[in-house]
């Protein structure tokens, strides 16, 4: 249990936030409820992991020594792994001196758990450097791959971002394959983040261009070599943990079998090259040849559409080999002449076959925007508002505001507050009136793609999309990619309260502005933490 000690004329605790007197009282006992463990089931067991965020020196495309941020003094970090059904601790002590952090498990739903979610001013405050830790503490009850990064001022770019596995002893696919593989891939850069999004966010750069990586990267290194034995068939567990480009990605002289997208079970499709935005995740299968004559390349090639230049000497692939033969030579990946055609995740079909769910309870129509405001800067926006983040964590505000809790009012404008209901379904409908990709993340659900058009299509009125259009049993995932200019329709069913953020995943547009907040059922989750004090009662010390 952590020992969260407050002032009483002026709250305070170690993670950085700092409460009014009409506060202190409530969060006393909210913040001790919020971190009381719930029962396990019979088998699960109890992981945990001790975090302490460093800066150390990296070089991984050999070009450039930087600053970087590690766990226990190594970089890359630690790939989390628990079984599905384990409860996960872990414990982060921030000594990075300079800067506060946090840390977000993507694509895990925290059930019952929002407090844990992690992103600053949402759900938490800034963890603070300090010699005591911060206890993230909760339920992992989703298979699959995912990842973990921190979710403050842009920081994860600068290294805090690795994978984190889901094992599943009851995976439909577990006896069609003989071992695992897990991947990263991302892009790289050479500077800091703080001193990128100054340019980034500057009157200078009014067209609002992105910093280009430096360097693209497979397990945050290059020339990876992945040894496979013959006629065994591996799962590839691969996450875009990038902070800008999506990555086209495919394995020479091996086709992949497709399994999972974002942590949901697929039916098996084949696919030569698959697309990876930042923030997606892919598990495949691909089997070994029979024989050791040769090494394949892998490619990882970074989405160049995203980029406003090029600058000289990029080079915006990165390439590893499948390893057969250990005396053999590292072939140069072949070129590529034709447009690249990676399979379309749209045509996937969830394993457990759910179908569209049923009309719309609520609909969120929101216009993606990028542009100026007054100080000359660039910004970005949903429906011409540009998120900004609130002097107290949006949870905290639930969390006192009694009946009000209902009122988006209480959150500020600027947090683009939208109140949902419990069980509701919901439809997010996305008009892009930005010639640019922009992959789209909600946190506490995946979503049905029950729409997408192609670029260039305008938006959803436009397109004249009706229920027609959607597919009786849509693409499932939690992450997904709006086409330049184009519409997309995403739904799912309320029914996880909490608050969480919907959000571009491209760092860049995150801290300029492109999010709205999901504020889920906010009576349940007062009901909940008051349930969690009158089934364990307080506990610890509040001095």
């Amino acid at each position: 249990m952590m020992n969260i000690k407050m002032d009483h004329h002026l709250g305070h605790n170690r993670s950085g936030c700092h409460y009014g007197d009409a506060l202190v009282g409530y969060l006393r006992l909210t913040l001790l409820g919020c971190l009381l463990w719930h029962a396990l089931p019979a088998n699960a067991a109890t992981v945990t992991y001790d975090f302490n965020i460093t800066w150390v020196t990296a070089n991984p495309d050999g070009m450039a020594d930087r600053p970087t941020i590690g766990i226990n003094g190594q970089w890359p970090v630690p790939t989390i792994r628990v079984n599905k059904g384990d409860r996960l601790i872990v414990n982060v002590l921030n000594s990075l001196g300079n800067q506060s952090t946090s840390l977000h498990f993507h694509g895990l739903f925290m059930s019952g758990a929002t407090h844990m979610d992690g992103p600053v001013s949402v759900t938490q405050c800034p963890i603070v450097t300090s010699d005591l830790p911060f206890t993230y503490n909760f339920t992992v009850d989703q298979p699959g791959t995912y990842w973990y990064h921190s979710h403050i001022h842009g920081q994860y770019p600068d290294g805090l971002r690795g994978p984190l596995i889901v094992h599943d002893p009851e995976s439909p696919f577990k006896d069609m394959y003989d071992e695992e593989v897990v991947m990263t891939v991302s892009d790289w850069y050479h500077d800091q983040m703080p001193g990128l999004l100054g340019r980034f966010m500057s009157k200078a750069n009014p067209t609002g261009a992105e910093p280009v990586p430096n360097s693209a990267l497979l397990n945050d290194t290059q020339n990876v070599l992945v040894p496979l034995q013959p006629g065994k068939t591996y799962l590839f567990r691969m996450v875009n943990i990038g902070a800008f480009s999506g990555q086209y990605i495919w394995f020479e002289g091996h086709n992949m079998t497709i399994l999972e997208v974002d942590g949901v079970y697929t039916q098996p499709a084949e696919a030569a090259m698959i697309y990876l935005a930042a923030a997606q995740r892919c598990s495949f299968l691909i089997t070994a040849k029979n024989n050791t004559s040769r090494n394949f390349p892998i490619v990882a090639s970074m989405d160049t559409d995203l980029f406003d230049t090029l600058p000289d000497g990029l080079n915006w692939n990165v390439t590893g080999w499948l390893f057969y033969d250990t005396a053999g030579p590292l072939p140069q990946p072949a070129v590529v002449c034709d447009p690249f055609e990676p399979f379309d995740d749209m045509g996937l079909v969830p394993w457990d076959n759910q179908t569209i769910l049923g009309e719309p309870d609520q609909t969120i129509a929101l216009d993606v925007i990028m542009d100026n405001l007054s100080d000359g800067a660039n910004y970005a926006f949903f429906n011409n508002i540009t998120y900004v983040a609130p002097k107290i964590p949006t949870l905290y505000t639930v969390l006192t505001a009694g009946e009000h809790a209902t009122n988006p009012t209480v959150y500020g404008t600027y947090t683009h507050p939208f109140i949902l209901e419990k069980d509701q379904v919901v439809d997010i409908v996305l008009n892009n009136l930005d010639p640019g990709k922009h992959p789209f993340h909600l946190h506490g659900h995946n979503f049905q793609v029950i729409w997408r058009s192609p670029a260039k299509a305008g938006t959803s009125a436009g397109s004249n999309v009706t229920a027609a259009d959607f597919p009786s049993i849509p693409m499932r995932r939690d992450t997904v990619v709006l086409n330049p200019n184009g519409n997309m329709v995403l739904r799912f069913k309320s029914d996880n309260p909490g608050v969480w953020l919907f959000h571009c995943h491209i760092e860049w547009h995150v801290q300029s502005g492109l999010m709205a907040t999901f504020i889920e059922a906010p009576l349940a989750v007062q009901d909940q933490t008051l349930d969690t004090l009158d089934t364990h009662g307080a506990a610890g010390e509040v001095a």
